[in-house]
């Protein structure tokens, strides 16, 4: 494991822990896109679907588990727990991946596969799903337009893991000769979606005021 993929993982889970302080803390999920998190869990249920047969490593084995874990369990609160879940705004957050995304995801799934077994398909599926998982999150923002600071943290570390996964992938590529190409594709396309939430997050990091996305037009 090289720098940028470990950095990559610790920013991750750096998210998770700031939107559980932030549900914790303040007993709301008000800004919060639940459908997001039900689109994760279906990655990193797909993804780690190994978990049931391969042992890499502890460390491997460990995140993989935080990472179902941990995603179940923000779903749980904001779906089922009080006071939690009467803050939940099931008319905000709107926005139909099983529509939009879940269904393309597996086309591209198996389409791009390199090989038409199972797991291989919906670890491919998982790669095209992650890459637009932030979607009902930056609708859902762009809605309220008004941000809290824990919520902003929460969405720009999310960001900046996948911005260090895909250095990860251009130093493997580099020393390893590995290349991935559904995976570069996938990080692109993640990256692109988080560009411009990324500036009116540092923009409002940089004076420090607190984040208001513009009307969309």
């Amino acid at each position: 494991m090289n720098i940028f993929r470990l950095s990559g993982d610790m920013l991750h889970l750096t998210s998770i822990m700031l939107l559980l302080w932030k549900l914790h803390k303040s007993k709301s999920c008000v800004g919060v896109s639940c459908r997001m998190q039900e689109m994760y869990a279906i990655v990193f249920i797909a993804r780690y679907l190994d978990l049931l047969w391969s042992f890499i490593s502890v460390y491997n084995t460990v995140m993989k588990v935080i990472f179902i874990t941990s995603t179940v369990y923000l779903i749980y609160l904001m779906r089922f727990k009080p006071p939690i879940s009467q803050t939940y705004e099931r008319s905000t957050d709107s926005f139909q991946y099983e529509l939009y995304c879940l269904g393309p995801a597996l086309i591209l799934g198996l389409l791009t596969t390199e090989d038409y077994s199972i797991p291989e398909i919906l670890w491919t599926m998982s790669i095209w799903l992650e890459s637009v998982a932030i979607l009902p999150q930056l609708v859902l923002l762009q809605q309220i337009r008004e941000v809290e600071n824990l919520t902003s943290d929460f969405v720009g570390a999310m960001g900046a893991y996948r911005a260090f996964y895909i250095l990860n992938w251009i130093y493997r590529y580099f020393v390893d000769d590995y290349v991935n190409w559904v995976g570069w594709i996938g990080g692109l396309v993640q990256t692109l979606l988080y560009a411009d939430f990324f500036y009116y997050f540092a923009k409002s990091k940089w004076y420090g005021n607190k984040l208001i996305l513009p009307v969309a037009t």
